[in-house]
């Protein structure tokens, strides 16, 4: 059984289409179609069936896709051992995270991995739960961030590892009068006028939690993505929002508050593919960012 075989399997399953697959292997469709019926040859099972206009895998595909993560994940711990038996690793690690996790998380990591013969790739992301997965099929790292848990929605398959916990919390206009108040509680919050985020986005759901608790509903006046815009309608005195704690500027113009009553924190979490995560300048860096993790808690 050839793992490249395997391999070839499991990025059918999680890209859905060869031309998905070509793309990310820089192959061509033809070479993936040929590679896949070489495997079938020497497999001797049909491994993927026609679906519309493409393919899908047959049981016994997606059966060796499933079985390719446990394969590869034994031999990326196999040569992390190898690695550091040879002495420090070094090495590329790719990087996609969530901007504000990536904020107090990155830059002095960044920094301590290359003296140490390990370089960052960074891209800055801002994509809801759902789609953290498809992120980890290109990256060695998704650093995201769950309000329900340490596991992030559909993201079960992949190896997790929770960074930070952070407290999210009110932010208000400086001048506002409940800025007056040490602690808030969704009654005391509701009736405000809201900047918010779009529907499905982790911090959604904080506010669906104040709506709940408070037995009505509240009136959102922007649904933004983007932490710092959110934050300058606040100092503008246009409504108030929920924001993290470890990377919200507090100033003259806006204040933050914790908030009781509801779970208002959320879980910074590093994803990976399970043979990924085994990788010696994966597993080297996920502990540099848990460190800087809790001496931000």
């Amino acid at each position: 059984m050839d793992v490249r075989h395997l391999s070839l399997l499991r990025e059918l399953a999680d890209r859905g289409s060869v031309a998905a697959v070509a793309q990310a292997t820089h192959r061509t469709p033809s070479a993936v179609s040929q590679q896949l019926r070489t495997a079938e040859r020497a497999l001797r099972v049909r491994l993927v069936e026609p679906a519309g206009r493409g393919i899908r895998l047959t049981d016994a595909g997606r059966l060796l896709a499933e079985a390719a993560g446990d394969v590869e994940a034994t031999l990326a711990a196999v040569q992390a051992r190898l690695d550091e038996f040879r002495g420090r690793p070094v090495g590329t690690v790719r990087i996609a995270a969530l901007a504000s996790a990536a904020e107090f998380l990155l830059p002095a990591v960044t920094g301590e991995l290359a003296a140490e013969g390990i370089e960052v790739e960074l891209t800055d992301i801002d994509v809801s739960e759902g789609d953290y997965a498809r992120w980890a099929a290109d990256h060695d790292i998704v650093i995201g961030h769950s309000l329900a848990g340490p596991v992030p929605a559909d993201a079960s398959t992949l190896a997790h590892r929770v960074l930070a916990r952070e407290p999210i919390d009110v932010a208000l206009p400086a001048r506002h009068p409940l800025a007056r108040k040490e602690i808030l509680n969704p009654r005391d919050v509701v009736d405000e006028t809201w900047i918010g985020v779009p529907t499905g986005y982790p911090f959604a759901t904080l506010l669906e939690a104040v709506e709940r608790s408070a037995g009505r509903p509240a009136h959102v006046a922007q649904r933004l993505r983007d932490n710092r815009l959110v934050r300058s309608y606040v100092a503008t005195g246009a409504g108030i929002a929920m924001l993290p704690r470890f990377t919200t500027l507090v100033d003259d113009d806006v204040v933050l508050r914790p908030l009781r009553g509801v779970n208002a924190k959320r879980w910074v979490v590093a994803l990976s593919r399970p043979d990924r995560a085994e990788r010696a300048v994966v597993r080297r860096t996920v502990t540099r960012l848990r460190a800087i993790g809790r001496a931000a808690e």
